[in-house]
């Protein structure tokens, strides 16, 4: 396993609010203009929720309480549903946030990690989970994979991503090297890029050497990217157009009251973030490739997400 400190002083600042950051920076932004847009962030976060169909992870002995500043697990799901397509979760990122210790702690899931799917009973690509049973499945499927139990989720939309992009103005990322995707070429250095771009930026893996972690790396740039642009005072005359897209494209089982609460109790993890990378190696089984992640790494990778989640055992 590869582990690599980062200090999230600006590039990942506001990494872990994918919603917040984006509905929650609008709303906090300026003093002046939270009364006024009050309703309208409520509203959007009222259609992004999604009531839990379980109230706690079976994993979990108790509750999170978010004014005792308990440690809590978010799965960050980029689904990718197309017409007459269930979809898939080819994005999928665990992140932990432990505000005692100020920090948070991140892995991205390679989409053809193989593992059991919960409630298939046979082993598969953990991205297909998403396609057999839904938000659930995927969800206890990753508990399964990182023997921890996953508290809330935010799921993307990845297809209409490009509409929260325009939605914002664009997006300014940088490029580590050049290639050409979806009829466009991006060049290498800093491009800005409208939604369509976007997406064909972001869906790019083939011609990266870093396979599906590239491709993951550049989801992250244009969420970070939409996230800035999102908090940004020129954006403001925007927030209605933007809370529409946001709820139409982002749905999650945090609750508005809850999304308050980790505003005011757990804001200060974001200045220290340690991203993991799963370490394993690409196998061909029964004519079908697989990332395969050996299970000491597999369990040295959940030791440390536990520890950070203060969990026992």
């Amino acid at each position: 396993m590869e582990e690599q400190r980062i200090n999230t002083k600006k590039k990942s600042k506001k990494w872990l609010w994918i919603t917040l950051s984006i509905v929650g920076a609008i709303l906090l932004g300026t003093s002046a203009y939270v009364y006024s847009i009050y309703y309208s962030v409520e509203s959007a976060a009222k259609e992004m929720y999604e009531a839990p169909t379980k109230k706690k992870s079976e994993k979990r002995i108790e509750q999170v309480e978010f004014t005792q500043k308990d440690p809590i697990s978010v799965l960050i799901m980029g689904v990718d549903e197309r017409t007459n397509d269930v979809g898939r979760s080819d994005t999928l990122i665990a992140m932990t946030v432990n505000p005692e210790k100020q920090s948070m702690q991140m892995v991205s899931i390679p989409r053809d990690t193989r593992t059991e799917i919960i409630g298939k009973g046979f082993d598969d690509k953990i991205n297909h989970a998403y396609a057999f049973g839904g938000t659930d499945m995927a969800i206890d499927t990753v508990e399964n994979f990182l023997d921890i139990p996953i508290d809330y989720y935010i799921k993307v939309n990845m297809e209409s991503f490009k509409e929260i992009v325009d939605a914002v103005g664009g997006v300014t990322v940088t490029n580590p090297f050049s290639f050409t995707e979806g009829g466009y070429t991006f060049n290498e250095g800093q491009i800005n890029l409208n939604g369509e771009q976007a997406l064909s930026y972001s869906r790019m893996r083939y011609q990266d050497p870093r396979g599906d972690f590239g491709r993951q790396d550049r989801q992250k740039q244009i969420i970070m990217g939409v996230i800035q642009k999102g908090a940004s005072f020129s954006s403001l005359g925007k927030h209605g157009e933007i809370l529409n897209v946001l709820g139409e494209n982002i749905k999650t089982n945090l609750s508005f009251d809850q999304m308050i609460d980790i505003q005011a109790n757990y804001q200060e993890a974001r200045h220290n973030l340690e991203q993991f990378q799963v370490n394993g190696s690409g196998a061909t089984i029964n004519k079908i490739y697989y990332y395969v992640v050996p299970e000491e790494e597999r369990i040295n990778l959940s030791t440390k997400l536990k520890d950070h989640l203060a969990l026992t055992n």
